[in-house]
């Protein structure tokens, strides 16, 4: 006849081949060392609006827009020396369009009871100022 053995108050794991791996326990962060600063989402973002617009400089990096303007020039009416002022100037004019655009892009998507803009934004703001037929 069997006889019963009381149960143990802890049992002891049985060792299988295969399965999970046990979990390498992670380091605590020391003092020297804490934890970086995160942000909740859209936190960086209002800042960074809140920033650009206070600030007054131009926020398409110079170099990359003169080259797109010579090559646009050169493609359409053949080589063209320009003045420095000239092309701060045309990269004036085109900052301030696009940041009049994204304004008009903004106001149709809160208008459609949305907080992101869509292409369709885009296309109704430049048909609306008569850029597209």
């Amino acid at each position: 006849m069997p006889t019963k053995q009381a149960h143990p108050k802890h049992k002891t794991a049985i060792q299988r081949p295969g399965g999970k791996k046990p979990r390498k326990g992670t380091k605590a962060p020391t003092q020297t060392q804490s934890k970086k600063r995160r942000w909740k989402p859209g936190t960086v973002a209002l800042r960074e609006i809140r920033k650009y617009q206070k600030s007054t400089e131009l926020l398409i990096r110079k170099l990359p827009f003169q080259r797109l303007c010579r090559q646009i020039a050169t493609e359409n009416a053949g080589d063209f020396r320009w003045q420095a002022a000239a092309l701060q100037a045309l990269q004036e004019a085109a900052e301030d369009y696009l940041i009049d655009l994204f304004g008009d892009c903004n106001l149709c998507a809160i208008h459609a009871k949305r907080v992101t803009i869509m292409p369709s934004d885009m296309k109704l703001a430049r048909r609306l100022r008569g850029e597209l037929k």
